[in-house]
């Protein structure tokens, strides 16, 4: 495997340069940042942290999904929609309470479709749909989802808080399979029974509660090496990450697995002294973990196996959201 062109393939992967636009929309809100005197997270973050008074806070996040997804199958999309929003609650220690739908058909079959997803997606997470919009006559079929979950306040799992020495950890569900409408998609819930993707995609509740964590996300769109890339973004740090030590299916092209958004995978970070708990917890919950690497000090991203190291991005002058509040 030549590193070079692995980390040239993983700055120019789609999924981490439609990241880039992200950074001039955020500008436009510095504005009016009075506003924001509740929020305790927002921009740059899985969800956004509300305070509300008290013990708890809101957590609250949206996702679209890509018009290629919805064009390749309405029903993927559906049940997609559910799986992205409830993992960026679960990344941040939360539990899931309830969505809200937007969406556009151009036909009553593709609407349909789009529902029986959400719907499917409710029967596996438990997390429902209780209200939304549709634009019933548009030429295009789109569907964005908004949710709302809960969390103690001083057991979220930030992403902006990794600091140098914490080792990085990788988790997934390694019971999974390639999904049918892109190469980059790890399908791991929608086989399974309702109880085991509950138990797999809440553990990171049991690590935000046992503070075991110092930062974390859910791996998205960027995959692995990008997720950590937004990561390292906000904490306004560096890392290396040893890709000997990922963990990785036998049937999957290694490059091609680095670029997988996984239906329950996490990149989180740890103080030495808690990572191999976090670890153990994660893998009691059925998910397969490992310390991949280490959070240092500088602006540089860096892969590395027994052949050499480069650098996938250097924050001093590369960006992926351009977000960064550490």
């Amino acid at each position: 495997m030549d590193l070079e062109e692995l980390a040239e393939g993983i700055r120019n992967f789609e999924g981490v340069t439609r990241k880039k636009q992200i950074e001039d929309i955020v500008s436009i809100f510095e504005t009016v940042r009075p506003e924001y005197k509740d929020a305790i997270v927002d921009f740059g973050d899985d969800a956004a942290v509300i305070d509300i008074g008290g013990d708890d806070v809101i957590l609250f996040a949206a996702d679209g999904i890509w018009g290629r997804l919805l064009d390749a199958s309405p029903w993927w999309a559906g049940y997609g929609a559910v799986v992205v929003n409830v993992n960026d609650i679960a990344a941040m220690g939360g539990r899931p309470l309830a969505m809200v739908d937007i969406a556009s058909s151009k036909s009553d079959a593709s609407c349909k479709e789009l529902m029986e997803g959400l719907a499917e997606g409710i029967r596996k997470f438990g997390v429902p749909v209780v209200g939304g919009h549709v634009h019933p006559d548009t030429n295009y079929t789109s569907l964005s989802v908004a949710i709302i979950g809960i969390a103690k306040k001083d057991c979220i799992i930030r992403s902006d808080t990794a600091k140098p020495g914490d080792l990085v950890i990788a988790a997934y569900d390694m019971d999974g399979k390639i999904g049918p409408n892109s190469p980059y998609s790890w399908d791991t819930t929608s086989y399974k029974e309702p109880k085991i993707v509950r138990e797999r995609y809440l553990v990171t509740r049991k690590i935000g509660e046992l503070k075991l964590a110092s930062a974390g996300k859910d791996i998205s769109n960027p995959g692995l090496v990008g997720t950590l890339g937004m990561l390292c973004e906000t904490s306004r740090v560096g890392a290396s990450m040893d890709l000997e030590k990922v963990p990785r299916p036998e049937d999957v092209d290694f490059t091609q697995w680095l670029k997988v958004h996984p239906g329950t995978g996490y990149v989180f970070t740890a103080v030495p002294e808690k990572a191999e708990e976090c670890v153990k917890v994660f893998e009691e919950a059925g998910l397969t973990a490992a310390v991949v690497g280490k959070i240092e000090e500088g602006s540089k991203l860096d892969i590395y196996d027994s052949t050499g190291k480069v650098t996938v991005f250097d924050f001093s002058k590369d960006s992926i959201t351009g977000i960064s509040t550490g």
